[in-house]
């Protein structure tokens, strides 16, 4: 396994970051400890969930994987071994039957307090906002466009709410995820005029279909050291070309849950197939290829690898160990360049 940084800190993890999302729906909690088991072994000590999961949001299975990583942090005692990172979910119609209140002081703090006796923890190492409050362009709507609305700005009074919180003990840091350059900058800026505890990390999507983090957010990333955490960079799966060979399991996310079609356009199929064609012309494995795209990336602080059988994780844990040819790498530039973000 190889290893970098959270950004600001001196906390160690993995380059790979265990994904959790399915864990309780897709997965049972057997298959989730499973995945801890053999991920800690193979050397990633990075774990990313959220009170949301697992997705699709429905209130019949809420927070039920963070009770899933809990219950296997009390049978292992392998916490101290684990920079474990979660998140409060944000307003929307689908977390309704979370908390209505948002980002407000009494909504995080007792979402973080939940969060730990679900987790079975004194802590939280990484505390994230999983996306913003305000009316913005996210979850594959390419294009902002303004909206009048209830929001005010409030960053100021997140920062003080989190302040409190870290300085209880209960989270280490915090990052924000699915935000834009607006609110990543207006965060960094809270924290520098009124010392406030600063954003580390931000969790966005990231792949060989979507690049759109390089736009403006890469040069945030590098020239202010926050560390983007990749989330989706099979895209879904769709970059193993399990769905486009017909090969997907009724168990398969997109077969499961039709309507999370992000990655499934007629340009995301084209350039998902061009992709297919380099991976095997150089006897490598597609998934490995697009994954191994991602972590060498230089704003990544980590790729977060998720799956539902062993077999793709460990698929998806050997991607470490790829590196990528020039010459791999000229071609990739090519299709990114005929069909540039294909999926927003």
């Amino acid at each position: 396994m190889k290893y970098t940084t959270l950004p600001h800190t001196d906390i160690k993890v993995s380059k790979l970051c265990l994904g959790t999302m399915t864990w309780g729906n897709q997965n049972t909690q057997e298959e989730g400890f499973e995945q801890m088991d053999y991920a800690l072994d193979q050397g990633i000590n990075f774990f990313d969930t959220a009170e949301l999961y697992p997705v699709p949001a429905q209130e019949r299975t809420y927070a039920e994987t963070e009770r899933i990583i809990g219950n296997w942090f009390e049978k292992t005692g392998n916490r101290d071994q684990v920079v474990l990172a979660s998140k409060i979910a944000g307003t929307g119609d689908y977390t309704a039957h979370i908390r209505t209140n948002g980002f407000s002081p009494d909504a995080l703090k007792d979402a973080v307090n939940q969060s730990l006796k679900r987790l079975k923890t004194d802590y939280i190492d990484l505390y994230q906002l999983h996306w913003p409050e305000r009316s913005t362009n996210t979850f594959g709507t390419r294009d902002y466009k303004h909206k009048e609305e209830k929001w005010q700005d409030n960053f100021n009074q997140i920062l003080l709410t989190l302040d409190e919180i870290i300085k209880s003990g209960k989270v280490r840091q915090i990052g924000i995820s699915n935000e834009k350059a607006w609110g990543t900058m207006r965060y960094l800026e809270e924290s520098k005029v009124h010392h406030l505890p600063r954003m580390i990390t931000i969790q966005n999507a990231y792949s060989l279909l979507n690049r759109v983090f390089e736009g403006d957010m890469a040069e945030i990333a590098i020239r202010e050291n926050i560390g983007l955490l990749a989330y989706s960079p099979m895209a879904f799966g769709v970059l193993s070309g399990k769905y486009i060979k017909g090969v997907a399991s009724e168990n398969a996310r997109l077969k499961l849950f039709p309507r999370f079609s992000r990655y499934s356009s007629v340009q995301s199929t084209e350039a998902a197939n061009r992709y297919l064609k380099i991976a095997e012309d150089h006897q490598l494995k597609p998934s490995q290829m697009a994954l191994a795209f991602v972590t060498s990336r230089p704003f990544i602080t980590s790729n977060i690898i998720g799956a539902t059988t062993m077999h793709q994780l460990k698929e998806n844990i050997d991607s470490i160990h790829v590196s990528l040819s020039e010459e791999v790498l000229n071609l990739i530039e090519k299709v990114h360049g005929e069909i540039p973000n294909p999926a927003p």
